[in-house]
């Protein structure tokens, strides 16, 4: 069977480059996570905002999961497309209670707290999450 010119056009616009990363649950890797993502975007108009968008989402699952525990993982995934791109984070679930070395936030605490996922949604064109607490959660940000 012959494709049709607007299939051809079809598969080569959503032909992607992706890649996969899992880094170490420190705060230490929060530089190099960004740097990761910088350099695979180094060519792309949304590269600012979405290593901003990355280094959210990697805190989230460095503070707020199991992620941040000794021992704990998260992984970054950048994909990229002609007319856009996409970062997720996975983190290993749990909740705050036994997110590790990170101290459950006072109530004063919260006015510093809760910023990130608003700023995440205004950057990003759309922002998708999956998972549940017991097997871990993968939020994505989709720039077009």
């Amino acid at each position: 069977m012959t494709a049709t010119l607007h299939e051809t056009m079809s598969t080569a616009t959503t032909a992607l480059m992706y890649w996969r990363r899992t880094f170490p649950g420190r705060p230490d890797q929060a530089r190099l996570v960004r740097r990761f993502v910088a350099f695979l975007l180094d060519d792309c108009r949304h590269a600012d905002d979405a290593v901003q968008v990355v280094a959210e989402l990697a805190g989230n699952a460095l503070i707020h999961t199991r992620s941040g525990r000794p021992g704990g993982t998260f992984v970054v995934e950048v994909r990229r497309w002609e007319d856009g791109l996409a970062v997720s984070v996975t983190d290993q679930g749990g909740s705050l209670e036994d997110s590790g070395p990170h101290r459950r936030p006072q109530d004063d605490d919260l006015a510093e707290n809760g910023r990130g996922l608003p700023i995440v949604a205004d950057l990003a064109t759309r922002v998708t999450w999956t998972g549940d607490p017991d097997h871990g959660h993968t939020v994505t940000a989709t720039f077009t």
